[in-house]
């Protein structure tokens, strides 16, 4: 397989999703990574359901409810422990950071800066992604915050939902994610000009979980300053395109077809066996459609409504209509492309063993996506990680643990 960071180490010292997504892409394409976990507790996603009931298998928490959310975005790592708010515990950071490329974390502003370990104090040669809601400076950096204030903040909350009804948030942590893949992004781009550029000069990223969302709000802004037009939520459907919409099935499905371009509209009429809308005035062009757009899309979801939406979506294939059902977790499961694409991978599992989740994405052209090592069990590799890279002794540890350090 085909892993471009291997010999790259991360420290992922952050919580939740932000700063660990960040890491974990890395991990993904062959950077080794290891997240650094508060001492009796670890990360809070570990109490984050839903929970399995684990196995039989010994070790740490075997006993308590298992998170599958833990599951899947605590893999590809390992995992210690090692309590940042001691002096002690800063000290062996500030030696682990000696032997490490990138650090990632998303506390609130001023926390590294309070724990002695900010990237003043780190190695020249470190990348540090430091990922928060509001960014590390400004009026309102030091405001608490979660997604949910990055895509209400950023503009993509007021945009989502229907134009009569309150704004509705996207079904994911859209802003830890989206906040995390460009943080990726900017770090691999600074390690490229470290070592390629020969400058020996890691970097810090300012990643801010409202910047993301603001990024992708595609004309928003532009039309806003050049025109005065404040952007507003259109539901399912665009002012600019029809037909566009989530059509209804006869079993109760809902069917995304895509038609608003001239040839995609023309395909539809045929799949639909409507040609006479073509002859219609006010269809002719895609800017009156638009200007029409809540009768043709009526009338096609008249047409949608007749139909199971399996035979929907195979009538568009069929005339190559851009055409795909919602689909649930047990569709993409059962769907033979996603099979046919390892989209869908099993993890070995520490605590419940195999467990199907997500694949690494995106994936390099004739290479199958690696397979991550599953979510370690907290504090699993202290003793290894502490042992390699700061040359502690067995006495060392136990004095450490005996102290609440690790």
């Amino acid at each position: 397989m085909r892993k471009p960071l291997v010999g790259l180490r991360v420290l992922d010292v952050g919580t939740r999703i932000a700063a660990p997504f960040c890491a974990g892409i890395l991990g993904e394409q062959g950077a080794e990574v290891i997240k650094i976990e508060q001492p009796g507790t670890g990360d809070p996603m570990r109490t984050i359901g839903p929970f399995a009931k684990p196995d039989d298998k010994p070790g740490e928490g075997s006993d308590h409810p298992y998170s599958l959310f833990w599951a899947v975005e605590g893999r590809g790592r390992k995992s210690i422990t090692l309590d940042l708010r001691q002096p002690r515990g800063q000290e062996l950071f500030r030696q682990l950071t000696e032997h490490a490329d990138v650090l990632c974390e998303n506390f609130r502003p001023g926390t590294l800066e309070r724990w002695n370990i900010h990237p003043e104090l780190l190695p020249r040669h470190l990348v540090t992604v430091r990922i928060s809601v509001f960014g590390q400076d400004g009026p309102k950096s030091l405001r608490p915050g979660l997604d949910r204030n990055g895509v209400a903040y950023g503009g993509l909350l007021h945009l989502t939902g229907e134009p009569d009804r309150p704004p509705v948030r996207p079904g994911l942590t859209i802003s830890d994610y989206l906040t995390g893949v460009f943080a990726a992004q900017a770090a691999t781009a600074l390690l490229y000009e470290r070592d390629a550029g020969g400058t020996g000069e890691g970097g810090v990223i300012d990643a801010y979980l409202y910047g993301s969302v603001l990024r992708i709000l595609e004309w928003t802004h532009a039309a806003y300053h050049h025109l005065g037009l404040v952007r507003n939520r259109t539901g399912n459907r665009l002012d600019h395109s029809a037909p566009l919409d989530n059509y209804p099935s006869r079993d109760g499905r809902w069917v995304c077809i895509a038609a608003a371009m001239e040839a995609n509209f023309a395909r539809l009429c045929t799949a639909m066996d409507r040609q006479d809308l073509l002859d219609d005035p006010k269809f002719a062009t895609a800017e009156v459609r638009a200007a029409n757009g809540d009768e043709i899309n009526q009338i096609v979801a008249d047409w949608t409504s007749g139909l199971d939406a399996a035979d929907i979506e195979a009538r568009c294939v069929a005339c190559d209509v851009p055409v795909a059902t919602a689909y649930d977790a047990a569709d993409i499961a059962a769907d033979p492309h996603i099979t046919a694409r390892g989209d869908l991978i099993a993890i070995d599992d520490p605590v419940i063993g195999p467990l199907n989740q997500q694949a690494p994405f995106p994936r390099f052209d004739g290479h199958p996506p690696p397979i991550p090592t599953g979510a370690p069990r907290l504090g699993q590799h202290t003793d290894e990680v502490l042992t390699d890279l700061c040359n502690l002794t067995q006495h060392d540890l136990a004095a450490l643990r005996a102290d609440n350090v690790i």
